[in-house]
């Protein structure tokens, strides 16, 4: 027995929620998706959330709205994917139609302008909190640790140094070394499975 149609709605709900209520782009968002679609409502598990984060990263397109779309796919197929998008996108749509309509100037007046000098702190807030509570629930093993703090330091040196390398090569590199790693693992394996 499938799950009852009255998902739709509420996937549409929960998403439009999030991208109503949520300032700063994708990884603002991470921890109220996860919040809502794996510790209120279930609908994928942590490690889910961990590896669509990942590959949403890695692929063309926000991140909240890959993760919408992976959600509502895993709970309703195509259907569930559209209207997950859809709720996740259309709140920002009609708040930028309407800035852009009514207000040409909008950050010139002042109590926006302020407004969003406060919003840009907790916005900072938000992804520190999605990024520890990624790193709390991270394998506590040897080698993810090393590549976490080696990307960390990469960033941080890349940041100082106003290099010009993109979050995306360190991304590369990083999934080339776990590769790497997991094939020599796989063939000295084979090697002492074959003496």
């Amino acid at each position: 027995m499938g799950k009852p149609m009255s998902i739709l709605p509420d996937l549409f709900l929960t998403f439009a929620k999030i991208g109503l209520f949520t300032f700063g782009g994708g990884y603002a968002m991470i921890a109220l998706i996860e919040d809502e679609c794996v510790e209120k409502k279930k609908w994928i598990t942590h490690d889910e959330m961990m590896n669509v984060t990942v590959i949403a990263e890695s692929t063309p397109g926000p991140i909240a709205i890959n993760c919408a779309t992976f959600t509502g796919y895993k709970q309703e197929g195509f259907a569930g994917a559209a209207v997950a998008t859809l709720g996740m996108v259309l709140p920002s749509f009609c708040i930028i139609f309407l800035i852009s309509m009514f207000l040409s100037n909008f950050l010139e007046i002042p109590w926006f302008a302020h407004a969003f000098q406060g919003i840009r702190i907790a916005v900072g807030i938000l992804i520190l909190d999605a990024a520890i509570k990624m790193i709390r629930k991270m394998q506590k093993k040897p080698f993810p640790l090393a590549v976490m703090l080696t990307a960390f330091a990469a960033m941080l040196a890349i940041d100082i140094l106003a290099l010009r390398i993109s979050s995306i090569t360190l991304m590369l590199v990083a999934a080339a070394v776990s590769l790497s790693v997991y094939l020599l693992k796989q063939f000295a394996g084979k090697e002492a499975a074959g003496k």
